[in-house]
């Protein structure tokens, strides 16, 4: 494994690498394969991902990346690499006609940041933008993205949150999730839909996520706020290969799994951490609580092992990224957020 991760080109291969199990499940998949919301942050991945599986099972299965694709050079990028895209606004009811029809479906669809000041549009991705996929693909099999931000804070030794804890979360954006739960779940049970709803926490890569928030926080010489002091994640790479092979797991109705790492991760010990690693203080504001928004992934590792890129190694391709100057997204994850106001 990779001491270092230079350059995005190179990122973007590593995040899109195939796995052997994924490679077989793709080889007997049907197409095409329909990927909704495609343009947010994790969308390239999983595409890229499934076409590069596609290619080494020798599979003719068509990927199909949907969005609105406002941003040009984004959809450039999925053609380079031999994903069909389309453009559609999924809030359009109409608009769906156009999608080709398909019996496998990753819905990543969904709002967050801005929801507390401006709540309608989250509350709209999130509800009606299911209505319509499910109303557009009442037979076929959808994977459909979630947050763990659906359960409420956990003791920090509990070991998370599994999936049949109460769902009570605070804020707008936690509740347009379960929201949009409630809709997949709906349509499923009503149509015989079948479906896989995914309680992800914290996909990470080198561009965005906690642990560059913490890293950048330290070259920074800014302080970390540890009262949020503990959290999940896993790399955003091995995410979106157990989110392709979830697709066998959709079931009328819903099934529900939780996706993240299985270690309860110290946002001190990280930012000590990351402090040794880029040669800077680390500082700290706040005081840690007893409770933090924990995910328990077991039921998930049974069906397809335990994520195989190490923390260790995302952490230290992280300090390097860092230390040298790699772009951000500038998209802050919050994780210090405890009030759900994102």
């Amino acid at each position: 494994m990779t001491d270092r991760i230079r350059s995005e080109e190179e990122l973007d291969e590593i995040l899109s690498r195939p796995g052997p199990a994924l490679i077989e499940f793709i080889r007997n998949l049907s197409g095409p394969l329909v990927i909704l919301g495609a343009g947010g942050k994790m969308g390239f991945t999983l595409a890229a991902l499934a076409q590069r599986a596609a290619a080494a099972a020798n599979s003719p299965v068509e990927i199909v990346a949907v969005s609105r694709f406002s941003d040009a050079s984004t959809r450039r990028k999925f053609k380079e690499h031999g994903v069909r895209t389309q453009s559609v606004d999924l809030l359009e009811r109409d608009s769906l006609r156009e999608l080709p029809d398909a019996e496998n479906v990753i819905h990543l669809a969904g709002l967050k940041f801005g929801t507390s000041e401006n709540p309608a549009p989250t509350w709209a991705v999130n509800t009606i933008v299911p209505a319509h996929v499910t109303e557009r693909y009442p037979s076929a099999r959808i994977v459909a993205l979630s947050t763990g931000n659906v359960y409420p804070f956990m003791p920090i030794h509990s070991g998370g949150a599994t999936e049949v804890e109460p769902l009570n979360p605070p804020g707008e954006y936690a509740r347009a999730a379960v929201a949009r739960e409630r809709v997949f779940t709906d349509a499923s049970k009503k149509n015989g839909t079948p479906v896989s709803i995914i309680r992800l926490n914290y996909a990470v890569e080198l561009r965005y996520g906690v642990l560059v928030d913490i890293a950048r926080k330290v070259w920074a010489g800014e302080p970390v706020d540890v009262s949020n002091g503990w959290f999940n994640c896993i790399w955003q790479g091995d995410a979106c290969d157990m989110i392709l092979r979830a697709l066998p797991l959709a079931a009328s109705p819903p099934t529900v799994w939780n996706l993240t790492g299985s270690a309860s991760l110290s946002v001190r010990e990280l930012t000590s951490q990351f402090s040794e690693l880029l040669e800077r203080p680390a500082k700290f504001i706040g005081q840690e609580s007893d409770t933090a928004l924990l995910g328990n992934p077991a039921k998930l590792f049974v069906e397809f092992g335990s994520p195989p890129t190490p923390l260790e190694a995302v952490i230290r391709w992280t300090a390097e990224w860092v230390k040298s100057g790699g772009r951000s997204l500038n998209k802050p994850t919050h994780f210090e957020v405890r009030d759900g106001r994102y």
